[in-house]
């Protein structure tokens, strides 16, 4: 048989006195190596800059980053500063400065959420006074660009607050059992209610014009009544969903097969917007092609300025014009003849334009008074009096302007979106057909349409 293997430990050796020595020498060079990397490092805070991950020292990195700065790579010089904030060692009005410079290459690069973050970072490391007014101004303009209207609003009342300790916004509207919402929480959800409203035209529109339209709706929503009435919707809302929740509505059938529409519909929609976005890119030379090859729909048509005389008898009006007829001042007689409160105390004078083709301002729909003001020679008053349903009119034609082609720049936002609804259009019946194409989908017309009946055959009775 083989040897057997032996499990037990070795017995422990006495230590000579040669072993202890040679210890004892051993954590003295230790202790003496930690001391000189101490004495090294200590001098390189003094003075030198520490080496980075990449192996660039704190010196190397700042000359990346304002190389990168200088070709115009935002995003990689924004970077490279915050590697040389991780490695040098600066003063905190040094580190404020920094952190604005790698703000505006954040904002440049278009990521405006961490932008604020750095300007927020600048104030928080010294609030250098000599940056608040631009970072202000930044700030500012990164929540407009995010489209953020009601956090750019409450953030600029903080920064102009008399009280910078109150924080705008931060009063209680409403209260849910235990929990509070704020002014500027209601803000928030009224903006994204407006958000909302304005996905389906969103495609429609370049992202300035979504702005403006989300800017105006923001601005017809600050009244204390309309936000009140949100507030009021949005309760009444959330305390039924819920108690709905509390109930378990969500496992009835019929609550889940609605809910699965709703689900389809908001896909398919979200799907058709994200083509419509990807696929639309409209330039400024489209657009102005577009016009040329429109320009009759661009016409303003022609307009006239009149004065009218209202009475309510035929044989007044037949008055007052034989008195204008013998030279008598049309504007006088306005003001002492006519039963229109309105234009009276102006002579008569209509304010808006009257169009051709299209009713007349306080006189009404008249295509022979209409018909009358566009045949006429200004200055003219009309050869007789015209019948409307609210009295005899007479009439005085003070100018005249014919049709007018409109600029490329009095018509540019109209035309924009008359060819973005046209892409919309196109991109939407180009793409439903490839995807049916893909899904393979076959409609059998034949089976929809109505059966041919035998012109012999008897009609059922």
């Amino acid at each position: 048989m083989g040897e057997k293997l032996d499990f037990s430990l070795p017995q422990k050796r006495a230590r000579g006195p040669a072993t202890g020595v040679f210890t004892v020498l051993l954590l003295a060079v230790l202790v003496i190596l930690a001391t000189v990397n101490l004495v090294v490092a200590l001098s390189r805070g003094r003075g030198e800059s520490p080496a980075t991950a990449q192996g660039l020292s704190a010196e190397q990195v700042k000359a990346l980053a304002a190389k990168l700065s200088q070709r115009n790579l935002h995003q990689q010089a924004a970077a490279a500063w915050q590697d040389y904030l991780a490695t040098a060692r600066l003063p905190d009005s040094e580190r404020a400065k920094i952190h604005f410079q790698i703000g505006t290459l954040l904002q440049k690069a278009g990521l405006y959420g961490q932008a604020i973050d750095q300007f927020y970072r600048s104030e928080a490391a010294a609030n250098p006074s000599d940056l608040s007014p631009q970072i202000n101004a930044h700030v500012k303009e990164c929540f407009e660009s995010l489209g953020e209207f009601s956090a750019m609003r409450y953030e600029l009342m903080d920064r102009t607050s008399i009280n910078p300790s109150q924080s705008a916004g931060g009063k209680v509207v409403a209260e849910i059992g235990a929990e509070k919402i704020t002014e500027s929480q209601l803000d928030a959800l009224i903006e994204e209610n407006i958000e909302s409203q304005l996905a389906s035209m969103k495609a429609f529109m370049t992202p300035e014009q979504f702005n403006e339209q989300k800017k105006r709706a923001l601005e017809q929503s600050r009244n204390p009544q309309a936000k009140e009435e949100f507030l009021q919707g949005w309760l009444a809302q959330e305390i039924l969903y819920r108690q709905a929740l509390q109930e378990e509505l969500g496992n009835k059938p019929e609550v889940k097969r609605l809910v699965h529409e709703l689900m389809r519909g908001a896909l398919s929609q979200e799907l058709m917007n994200d083509q419509l976005v990807s696929r639309i890119h409209i330039t400024e030379t489209d657009v102005q092609t577009y016009y040329a090859a429109n320009k009759d729909k661009y016409v303003a048509p022609a307009r006239a300025k009149v004065r009218h005389i209202r009475v309510s008898d035929p044989n007044r009006a037949d008055a007052v014009l034989n008195g204008i007829k013998k030279g008598e001042d049309f504007a006088d007689l306005a003001k002492q003849s006519s039963e229109d409160e309105n234009t009276k105390t102006n002579g008569g004078l209509i304010q808006s334009d009257v169009v051709k083709g299209s009713p007349i301002a306080g006189i009404g729909d008249s295509n022979e008074i209409n018909h009358a003001i566009f045949a006429a020679n200004p200055p003219m008053v009309l050869d007789k009096p015209f019948k409307t349903d609210k009295g005899w009119e007479v009439i005085k034609v003070e100018e005249k302007h014919a049709p007018r082609q409109k600029s490329f720049d009095e018509v540019r936002q109209q035309v924009t979106m008359q060819l973005l609804r046209q892409k919309r259009e196109d991109v939407q019946r180009e793409y439903i057909q490839e995807m049916m194409d893909k899904h393979g989908v076959m409609i059998h017309t034949s089976v929809l349409a109505p059966a041919r009946q035998d012109p012999n055959s008897t009609p059922p009775k």
